[in-house]
């Protein structure tokens, strides 16, 4: 394992680096129907443990400072970092770009047994969709019962967005966090804007 971070000379792009954001009609947010985000700066780590391994989740408690959510369609938040349960023995970490190099190490030197910790942060795009009318968008594209009884604040699903696998998580009653592979992320955020449109996004 590397012991210093790799220096190439290149800056982390986003996917939607193309788009003339500034150059989009734009309204209050309290007043828009749907509000885009892009949080380009957070860091993705892939993260794969012994589902019954009360160590490593203890180890990982320690180290992250959060919860280890293991339950079913469930996340744990602290901070700005944010951990999704994907499947019984892997979760998606995110975190500040600053810290992924470190995690890396501590989690080299303090993880025991067999485990999996994987960069994903340069195939991977978080995005934030919020707004009144945030689940009519949504109920066109997403084929998940959206409604709050069922899809409670943390819940995290992997679904179909407009064709496209996301990771789909509630923020709050009117904001959802997706995670977009990379190479939809052009066609995703296009399908988003056109769909958006009828909501005043």
């Amino acid at each position: 394992m590397l012991d210093s971070l790799p220096t190439s000379g290149f800056e982390a792009a986003s996917p939607l680096g193309h788009v003339n954001v500034l150059g989009l009609p734009t309204q209050a947010a309290d007043a828009a129907g749907i509000v885009f985000g892009s949080l380009a700066t957070l860091g993705l780590l892939s993260v794969r443990l012994a589902g019954a391994n009360g160590e490593q989740r203890d180890v990982f408690e320690e180290l992250l400072g959060m919860s280890l959510p293991t339950g079913p369609l469930t996340s744990s938040t602290h901070d700005d970092r944010v951990v999704r349960w994907i499947s019984p023995d892997e979760w998606l970490l995110s975190v500040s770009r600053e810290e992924l190099f470190a995690l890396e190490v501590l989690f080299a030197e303090r993880m025991p047994g067999h485990y999996s910790l994987v960069n994903v942060t340069g195939g991977l795009a978080v995005w934030q969709l919020s707004g009144r009318q945030v689940l009519g968008l949504l109920r066109k594209c997403v084929p998940v019962d959206l409604h709050i009884t069922v899809f409670p604040v943390g819940k995290v699903v992997s679904t179909l967005c407009a064709k496209s696998s996301v990771i789909l998580r509630r923020q709050d009653e009117d904001a959802f966090e997706l995670v977009v592979r990379r190479s939809f992320a052009d066609y995703l955020w296009r399908w988003i804007d056109d769909a958006s449109r009828e909501f005043g996004g």
